[in-house]
């Protein structure tokens, strides 16, 4: 387990924003995974995608990590954000684009304006 938080901390700390899901950005294999794969895909946002469905440890060892039970789990700049609900949440209120912008997180500000107009 020491070896999965090593990588979880190295990998958090290496990218911009990295989501840890079931699955990958370009096939989820959860639906929870595929609303933020979804929405950081649709805005823009570059990220790295880790499948916990690949190894047992890093499936774990994420959520000590975190100290947080589910996943998908999102990062920013080595801060934890939040699961699906509360990242969804942020996406509706626009909360989320004021910590990309905040962390200097390139996305479309049209993207997510749509989002928002189309949940609105």
């Amino acid at each position: 387990m020491t070896d999965a938080l090593t990588t979880i901390r190295e990998t958090v700390a290496m990218n911009d924003v990295v989501l840890y899901m079931k699955g990958t950005k370009e096939m989820p294999k959860c639906g929870f995974s595929s609303r933020i794969a979804g929405v950081l895909n649709f805005m823009g946002v570059s990220f790295k995608d880790v499948d916990v469905l690949a190894d047992a440890e890093v499936r774990q060892g994420i959520k000590d990590f975190s100290e947080w039970p589910t996943i998908p789990q999102l990062y920013v700049k080595g801060e934890f954000v939040g699961g699906c609900d509360i990242v969804t949440e942020m996406t509706l209120s626009g909360e989320l684009d004021a910590l990309f912008d905040a962390k200097g997180i390139a996305y479309s500000k049209d993207a997510a304006a749509k989002i928002r107009e189309a949940n609105g």
